[in-house]
């Protein structure tokens, strides 16, 4: 079969599987496979595939085909622009969340740029390294419960070689976290326990610890919003990434514990996700 051919199949395969973009999937999946960048398969579409190249394709795109994220077979996720690795052990990363990242460096680039920053649930550490990657003068902390979340953000600390730029730290939110900061940057566990049927094959992949949070799917963001004013320096400010229809509840919370400036922020498919508040 051609490269052509091999696409044409692998996405009719994923459209009876019903994979969402099942030609980016495919490929994707076939760029992995032959080491080329996904763009250089327009410029080979009919050269022939040979069994070496095709047994292993095989094998990823049935694990595709029963709903195994694209980022787990491909291993890495592209985010703000930099190339993490990504396992079963930590959330996959999602557009929300680099759309967090974009919010805090356009808006609030000036006040974080020379101070203390804690990524609270860091996961795979996406928050914490982009920050640190665009904030060089910067002192950043990654918290998170989860070790194997704590191993893969190490790994990828390396691998951008930003490892002596961030402190990994094993604490339940703010538990263990030491000093005051300017930023507490958390894209928490939101999700209700009772939503689990509702959720896609790719998400259920997630770890439970990085998805749910409680009957209602809002306690830990709630809880973090009662620890963080020990931690936050005068005027320092919570940037949460919460779930669908969670920002008013949430937004009067920050009210009762005596936070200032309360603002929410819409995501790029206009869903209100996003909550920043003071204070001091």
């Amino acid at each position: 079969m051609t490269v052509l051919e091999v696409l044409q199949s692998t996405t009719g395969y994923f459209q009876k599987h019903h994979i969402e973009s099942p030609r980016l999937n495919a490929e994707h999946l076939l760029a992995h496979v032959l080491g080329r960048k996904r763009i250089e398969l327009y410029l080979e579409f009919e050269r022939k595939l040979n069994e070496s190249e095709l047994a292993p394709l095989r094998d990823l795109v049935k694990q595709r085909g029963k709903g195994k994220p694209l980022q787990h077979l491909l291993g890495t996720v592209e985010f703000c622009g930099r190339t993490f690795l990504c396992d079963k052990r930590a959330l996959v990363p999602r557009p929300e969340t680099e759309n967090l990242v974009e919010l805090l460096l356009s808006n609030f680039k000036s006040e974080i740029a020379n101070g203390r920053i804690v990524d609270v649930g860091t996961g795979s550490g996406v928050i914490a390294l982009s920050l640190a990657g665009e904030l060089p003068c910067a002192e950043i902390v990654a918290a998170d419960i989860s070790e194997d979340s704590l191993a893969l953000a190490s790994e990828n600390a390396e691998r951008l070689g930003l490892a002596h730029r961030v402190q990994f730290l094993k604490s339940s939110l703010l538990e263990k976290v030491q000093g005051t900061f300017n930023l507490i940057a958390a894209n928490l566990p939101y999700i209700s326990t009772q939503e689990r049927q509702n959720l896609s094959r790719e998400v259920l992949y997630d770890p439970d610890v990085a998805l749910f949070a409680g009957a209602f799917g809002d306690e830990l963001v709630r809880e973090l919003i009662t620890q963080a004013p020990l931690r936050l320096r005068p005027s320092g400010f919570l940037a949460l990434e919460i779930g669908i229809g969670q920002s008013e509840a949430l937004a009067a919370a920050l009210a009762e514990k005596n936070y200032r400036d309360i603002c929410t922020k819409n995501d790029y498919s206009g869903v209100t996700r996003f909550l920043f508040a003071r204070y001091g």
